[in-house]
């Protein structure tokens, strides 16, 4: 084989997956638009998701900020060098990291240093296969670690919270799937797509359920029971009203696949993998001889355009938007109220997990009072003019429950930036010093990587370039109030609801 026509076949694989949604995909967020009421928060976040996936593709750059942990699966003729093909994968990997396409992801467990390559024990995944074939198949999932740790694994027979029992039979695994979906709420990134292994072991189960993400959106299952409670969820996790970004609304999940192993007789798992609306898997086949690409494994795309997705608003618009400039002041913070659209100008310095650990310890390099903190760890790229924002959406916020009520008190912050809200400390603490969470985008990193019109510098570049401090200038960027300083939290309110949606579902629907 030509290797050096292999690696550029998978570093081809490795863009077209990061920055271009495939048809299927791309169909199932249009029907989901098209259920949304127009002019809602979630005709809003699909507008914006459906803006993001066209400009990802005509700037050639991430979806998604977040490019997860690559997984490779690699189906090769009897008797390939496996060897030389995961150097040229790792070397790929490398090489779409430099420039730009992916985020710098690879982190050590121990130390906490990121590898600047994605490369390091155990990053990429790769998986090999022989088949009996003649040529080369490889696909490719990003799994963005917001989606990736709202995956859920239950063993039956369990006690679940608002459906009862769930015992080891059909009923008791339509249960557990309709409990991972609740317990998802916003913080996936809904409206998204499941995987669903029933059996195996711990470790085979999940396996299991990330292979059924590699299904087409519209397939269907031969197995007649499991097509059966596929539509049911389907049908039904639209019922709960969590909606898209966990706004509430029409759409909470776009695909649920579901696929089945044997397992020990002592042994029932269920596990479920989520997957966020930025469904990024795509595939390859790759000529054995000239290692040059032959077909791609899903539609491309480019067939499939977004500009229709969104919905027309209504002439009369029932949200309210507010022009704020940094610092905020707490008078303006008092006058928000959840629901509010606020467009942010001026300075906004990221903080993820390192520096929200950090600040707990230490003073912060600048002047944070009256500051808009994000929590976003952008894709950048750096050349004789400085630093550049290539990916810039919102990261999980509610890692940092433990840290942001008492950074907020500490620093006078006024503006917390997001996906997916927060919980009961932080709310507690926008309501007594004056400070709101606005929810961003989630996945919609080239549409907020518009909004930054520069970069004024960066601090902590130890933390490495995701966890790192940067000082951004905004200009448009958009939110919505979903925590207020006066008690009130969207996310409180739509999980109170979709919980008491999930109890009526308690009663034996499959025997």
């Amino acid at each position: 084989m030509n290797l050096d026509q292999f690696e550029q076949s998978i570093y081809d694989l490795i863009v077209e997956t990061s920055t271009n949604l495939p048809a299927d995909v791309r169909r199932a967020i249009k029907a989901g638009a098209s259920r949304e009421n127009a002019g809602t928060r979630a005709a809003l976040s699909m507008g914006t998701i459906t803006k993001n996936i066209t400009m990802a593709e005509c700037n050639v750059s991430p979806i998604c900020q977040d490019t997860g942990m690559p997984t490779f699966i690699v189906h090769t003729p009897v008797g390939a060098n496996q060897i030389e093909m995961k150097k040229a994968i790792r070397s790929a990997i490398a090489r779409t990291t430099k420039d730009g396409k992916l985020r710098t992801n690879s982190v050590d467990s121990l130390t906490g240093g990121n590898s600047g390559d994605n490369l390091g024990p155990g990053t990429p995944v790769v998986h090999f296969e022989q088949w009996e074939r003649d040529d080369i198949e490889v696909k490719l999932i990003l799994k963005g670690g917001g989606c990736e740790n709202k995956n859920i694994q239950y063993s039956l027979p369990t006690e679940l919270p608002g459906l009862g029992k769930a015992g080891r039979d059909l009923d008791g695994i339509r249960k557990c799937i309709l409990h991972a979906v609740y317990q998802a709420q916003g913080q996936g990134c809904s409206a998204g797509f499941i995987g669903v292994g029933i059996g195996g072991d711990r470790t085979t189960g999940y396996e299991l359920a990330k292979q059924q993400l590699f299904r087409k959106v519209d397939d269907v299952n031969p197995h007649e029971d499991l097509r059966k409670l596929e539509e049911y969820i389907l049908e039904k996790a639209n019922e709960l009203g969590i909606g898209t970004m966990g706004f509430g609304g029409e759409v909470t999940l776009l695909g649920c696949k579901i696929g089945v192993n044997n397992r020990l007789p002592a042994s029932f798992f269920v596990s479920v993998a989520y997957n966020c609306w930025a469904f990024r898997r795509q595939g390859v086949l790759i000529d054995a001889g000239s290692g040059a690409i032959t077909d791609w494994v899903y539609e491309r795309g480019t067939a499939e355009a977004m500009d229709e997705a969104a919905k027309e608003e209504p002439a009369q618009q029932e949200r309210r938007e507010v022009v704020l400039t940094t610092p905020i002041t707490e008078e303006q913070v008092r006058s928000l109220r959840v629901g509010d659209v606020v467009i942010l100008n001026g300075r906004m310095y990221t903080g993820r997990d390192a520096i929200h650990k950090h600040l707990m310890d230490h003073d912060a390099p600048v002047d944070l009072n009256g500051a808009a903190l994000y929590h976003c760890g952008p894709v950048m790229l750096k050349d004789d003019q400085g630093w550049h924002v290539k990916a810039a959406g919102p990261t999980t916020s509610i890692r940092e429950e433990p840290y942001q009520g008492d950074i907020i008190k500490k620093f006078g912050i006024r503006a917390v930036i997001g996906k997916g809200g927060m919980g009961p400390k932080t709310l507690k603490a926008l309501q007594e010093h004056g400070a709101v969470y606005l929810n961003a985008i989630g996945g919609a990193a080239q549409y907020y990587a518009e909004t930054i019109k520069s970069v004024e510098g960066v601090d902590f570049m130890e933390f490495g370039i995701p966890e790192a401090m940067w000082h951004l200038n905004v200009e448009g960027f958009a939110a919505i109030v979903t925590m207020d300083a006066h008690g009130n939290s969207l996310h409180a309110d739509v999980d109170k609801s979709s919980f008491e949606k999930l109890e009526t579902y308690k009663e034996p629907v499959f025997k």
